[in-house]
């Protein structure tokens, strides 16, 4: 009854695995059973990402001297810390270890219980394998018939090839057969090692680790398992018809049948055979202790194999002792883990557990220790400093508590009143010369317009949503095309007016049709049948800008279409490019009667900041973008207010003895005349 190797080196790479440890190398011996071991063993470390430093194989015969150098160079030079002895135990490798002990006293081993069942090991060389640790089959006990083992007498016995066997092992006895003494030693070089002839003819007390840890429970309850699988079939087959369906040759797949039947009888912690056929047991985790030459076994974990998963391994830590300072848990990796926030890159031409670290790039996280990939935060995250974690992003807009809102909020609300005042100074003094030589009505309209520009400013500021994109840019340009054409209708009448006062002009007829009504109200139209075409066809919109700044979200208006935006800005710029011409041509009328320099100037006014505005719109993202087109509304906006209407309230607050028709008319007299 075997246990099954491969569990055994499961265990080693799953121990492996819970200390962190993913570079290790490997002492085997050079033999089938080393062969294979390898095998499995490399499979498992393989599947659970560790990786092996080297592997040195040891054979039955002497090593030459370049090669023990050679193989103690590769130890020497690897970083690995942790060995694992694998295979059927080798005295070449025991004689290595006399070698170079400084090497070895620093390194951690790990012994698969091949080794670990050997009392040689723990005999002699305990000093060597101090704190190692070592997988142990659970203990097992010999039942009624363990007195046997203390109650030898080997000089009273001296035929019994077997108990000279141990006695030449465990108590250095030398045999009767001098070969055997030198098959047995002539690959050693231990010169604390040797022979001699037992004087012992007392009672051999055998070490409690023989009788438990050894091979002769094993040995025995294999062949009771086996006893009472024989003697299950043999009675099977008292039946008839039993025996009458056993084929010839299936006695021993039927013996197996009946061997996986027997387990639960042993009463030994549930052992069991699984799907291959392979014996699986309760196994305990070991480390080995030399205190006063006397060799102790610790158990600080147990394995479990028909344990729920998260039950199958437990160790505690506190009980282990470690050959390092301070009793710390060695490292033995090909390089350091990357933290959280990096992420793994392959050294070219090295294995998979040798690697850098490369820090994620923006907007990537890595939230564990060795992450292969990193991770692509969400369109409304950011990752943090550390880059171990995915964080809301913060939103940009202009918002209330900036202080540029204040400052656009407190100019808009104080020019909104002063227009107020203007509109009702205007109103009061409707009736005197200056204000009714303007056009009253257009005055009126024009300073409504203007006046209601300026809490327009109110649409840009705050979060944005659909319905405030919607209504900013159309509201502002609505309102404001109706004050260009204001200004293009006072223009038009100027101009119309006055070239209608020379002998013989054709503009006489136009001068009592309603044609400054007529510019206002058809190009207001213009705009808003614009704006009603670009609100049904592609509206404004809320849009969150991920991209255009890193670890922010722009809240912005996507403007839908922007030819439709560009357009309600050119027919803007339109309007005020004709008045500007038109102005300009009546720029020499006389003064009195005359608004032209104002609205010249006033018009100037708007299409510098207009042009100026376009290039720094276009290269600004966010709340800068927004704050750039506020400044362009109460820039024009006051300026239109400032230039046309300061002169007017000038002469009907400050100088009122100009505000008389007289006083007009003997200055366009004067004029005239010159």
């Amino acid at each position: 009854m075997v246990e099954s190797s491969r569990i055994c080196y499961k265990i080693i790479s799953q121990i492996i695995k819970h200390f962190d440890w993913n570079w290790v190398g490997i002492f085997v011996s050079d033999d089938d059973s080393g062969e294979t071991d390898q095998l499995v063993l490399s499979e498992y470390l393989s599947s659970y990402g560790i990786c092996v430093d080297f592997i040195i194989k040891f054979n039955a015969h002497i090593s030459q001297r370049d090669e023990i150098n050679r193989n103690i160079n590769t130890v020497r030079s690897s970083s690995a810390q942790v060995i694992i002895l694998c295979g059927s135990f080798n005295y070449a490798i025991i004689e290595f270890f006399q070698n170079a002990p400084a090497i070895f006293y620093r390194k951690t081993f790990i012994l698969n219980p091949s080794w670990t069942t050997n009392t040689f090991i723990a005999s002699n060389k305990a000093e060597a394998f101090n704190k190692t640790i070592t997988i142990d089959l659970n203990d097992m006990t010999l039942p009624e018939n363990g007195s046997f083992f203390n109650n030898i007498c080997l000089s009273k016995q001296p035929n019994d090839k077997l108990l000279e066997d141990i006695g030449e092992r465990d108590y250095w006895c030398r045999l009767s057969d001098v070969s055997k003494n030198r098959l047995n030693f002539m690959n050693t070089d231990f010169h604390d090692l040797y022979l001699y002839r037992c004087p012992y003819t007392g009672v051999v007390v055998f070490p409690k680790y023989f009788v438990t840890l050894g091979h002769p429970p094993r040995v025995y309850n294999a062949l009771y398992v086996m006893a009472l699988a024989i003697h299950t079939l043999r009675k099977y087959l008292r039946d008839p018809v039993n025996k009458a369906n056993m084929k010839a040759g299936n006695y021993k797949s039927q013996l197996h049948h009946f061997i996986k039947k027997t387990p639960d009888l042993l009463k030994m912690n549930k052992p069991f055979f699984n799907e291959n056929g392979e014996f699986i047991t309760h196994y305990l985790i070991r480390q080995w202790f030399k205190v006063q030459k006397v060799t102790q076994y610790v158990t600080v974990g147990q394995y479990t194999e028909f344990a729920s998963e998260d039950k199958k391994l437990l160790i505690d830590p506190s009980k282990i002792q470690w050959r390092t300072k301070n009793n710390e848990v060695p490292k033995s990796r090909c390089t350091d883990k990357c933290l959280p926030g990096y992420r793994k890159v392959p050294r070219e031409g090295a294995q998979t557990c040798c690697y850098d670290c490369a820090r994620c790039p923006d907007g990537e996280i890595s939230n564990r220790s060795d992450s292969e990939n990193c991770i692509k935060c969400p369109d409304t995250e950011w990752p943090n400093e550390k880059k171990d974690q995915c964080i809301p992003r913060p939103e940009e807009f202009l918002s209330y508590s900036d202080v540029i809102t204040a400052v656009f909020s407190v100019l808009s609300a104080l020019f909104f009143l002063i227009t107020i005042g203007i509109l009702i100074i205007f109103i009061i003094f409707k009736d005197t010369a200056i204000v009714k030589a303007n056009n009253t009505s257009l005055s009126f309209l024009l300073l409504v317009s203007i006046m209601l520009t300026f809490p327009c400013v109110f649409l840009f500021l705050g979060r944005p949503v659909d319905i405030t994109c919607m209504l900013r840019q159309s509201t502002f340009s609505i309102v404001f095309s109706i004050a260009i054409s204001s200004v293009l209708g006072k223009t038009t009448m100027i101009y119309i007016v006055f070239k209608a006062t020379k002998p013989g002009s054709v503009w006489k007829k136009w001068v009592n049709m309603k044609i400054s009504n007529a510019v206002v109200l058809t190009f207001s139209l213009i705009q808003v049948m614009i704006n009603i075409t670009w609100l049904a066809a592609s509206p404004p919109f809320q849009e969150l800008d991920t991209r255009s700044y890193p670890g922010k979200i722009i809240v912005q208006c996507n403007e839908g279409s922007v030819m439709a935006f560009y357009s309600i800005l050119g027919y803007m710029g339109l309007l005020a490019a004709v008045s500007f011409i038109i102005a300009f041509l009546a720029r020499t009328l006389p003064d009195s009667f005359n608004e032209a320099k104002y609205i010249t100037f006033s018009m100037l006014v708007f299409c510098s900041v207009w042009i100026a505005m376009i290039p720094a719109y276009l290269s600004t993202k966010g709340k800068d973008m927004v704050a750039v087109e506020i400044f362009a509304i109460l820039t024009s906006s006051a300026g239109l207010l400032g230039c046309i209407f300061s002169p007017k309230c000038y002469i009907i607050l400050l100088r009122p003895e100009m505000n008389t028709k007289a006083y007009l008319l003997g200055s366009r007299n004067k004029v005239t005349s010159t």
